[in-house]
């Protein structure tokens, strides 16, 4: 039932829309204008209002043909960079942008898919359950999108996000993420005439940061600083300092006592200094929780309905731990159940970004697989 030549056509169309976050107002519309023909009922919701995006998330209402619990299928619109004025290569079976930019197949695969997954359902009767299709803005800079979606418009609880590498791979399982920020005051004075009434905020934030836990820490646990920050000229002692980092973990508990650690040890530091004033010096540390993880078993019915599609079809069909985030994280936070689907993009987020036209028609036929495997379960 899916059309590749159709498929590949509306993927290449895709691919020459630019999109970064924020800026998915001309994608959006494309695609819901597409919908619309077809006869299905579109919504914007107004979760602009919160992510700055010139449009809001996308929903797209697919009546069903049995009545069913409905499921959900979700792709986000927006893009990494660089992504201006691409030049896409299709040789031997592969798309490629000219190594100038991203290429977009994350998600514009995933988007791709579900277009054609659309049209499929308009030519061809057969049993299915009402779908929605969630299009989201903002993910690649803080799954944004996702987080502010207006659940009401939303009937499904349980669905798939295209948003992943190998098609017969399907991501069950995720970590929590968070960011942390720790800042740390001294004070100034000038480093050649008088440094003794100094106190240097870089040395403190440099001892803090020298006994954490960097890199990984055990197989389900990692943290890493990625940004530092202090000082203005050379010959001035500098009186402020701040690091950044991100911590990631599939055990709460251990991302917990990893913030333990960073305070107990920013407090051990910053006693070891005498106090020439009152808070000088200080510091302190604020995290912030970015995504939630989840792990759905896999004896859930929702794992068992994509491993039967997959068997179907003659796929070995995997589940796999995934350390990165994703709008699936948001979504099973909100109580909405997601396993994540590869559409065979590779290499995303570089220059060097690349899919198999293969690869992104067994995921299309993966999906509707899914879909039919629904219908006949009802």
């Amino acid at each position: 039932m899916i059309n590749p030549d159709r498929l590949a056509l509306e993927f290449q169309t895709l691919l020459y829309i630019e999109s970064p976050s924020k800026k998915e107002g001309k994608l959006a519309y494309y695609i819901a204008d597409i919908f619309e023909v077809l006869g299905y009922k579109c919504f914007f919701d107004r979760s602009s209002e919160n992510t700055g995006s010139e449009v809001g998330n996308l929903i797209v209402k697919i009546p069903g043909t049995i009545s069913s619990n409905p499921i959900f299928f979700c792709a986000h619109l927006d893009t990494v960079g660089p992504c201006e004025n691409p030049k896409i290569i299709f040789d031997e079976g592969i798309y490629r942008s000219d190594g100038k930019t991203i290429l977009g197949a994350d998600d514009k695969s995933g988007i791709a898919i579900l277009v054609e997954i659309a049209k499929v359902l308009k030519e061809n009767i057969f049993n299915y359950p009402p779908i929605e299709f969630i299009f989201t803005t903002c993910e690649e800079i803080g799954l944004f999108g996702a987080k502010y979606l207006d659940l009401s418009l939303i009937d499904a609880k349980e669905g798939f996000v295209l948003d992943s590498e190998n098609p017969t791979e399907v991501i069950n399982t995720a970590p929590s993420s968070y960011q942390f920020e720790i800042e740390i005051k001294g004070k100034s004075a000038h480093a050649g005439l008088e440094p003794e009434k100094g106190i240097n905020a870089i040395q403190i934030i440099s001892k803090v940061l020298a006994d954490l836990p960097l890199g990984r820490i055990d197989e389900e646990t990692t943290m890493n600083v990625g940004i530092i920050n202090g000082g203005n000229y050379v010959n001035i002692i500098p009186n402020y300092a701040s690091a950044k980092g991100e911590m990631r973990s599939h055990k709460e508990e251990k991302l917990i006592n990893l913030q333990k650690t960073i305070q107990n040890q920013l407090n051990k530091v910053i006693s070891l200094y005498p106090k020439i004033e009152e808070g000088i010096p200080s510091g302190k540390v604020k995290f912030e929780k970015i995504f939630k993880a989840f792990n759905i078993p896999l004896d859930d019915p929702l794992c068992k309905l994509v491993q039967k599609a997959g068997e179907k079809l003659g796929l070995n069909i995997t589940f796999k731990r995934r350390e990165g985030g994703s709008d699936a994280n948001v979504f099973n936070e909100y109580g909405l159940k997601s396993l994540i689907l590869g559409t065979g993009m590779q290499k995303v987020h570089t220059t060097e970004e690349f899919i198999k036209l293969k690869d992104l028609i067994i995921a299309a036929n993966f999906v509707l697989e899914i879909i039919k495997t629904k219908g006949e379960m009802g």
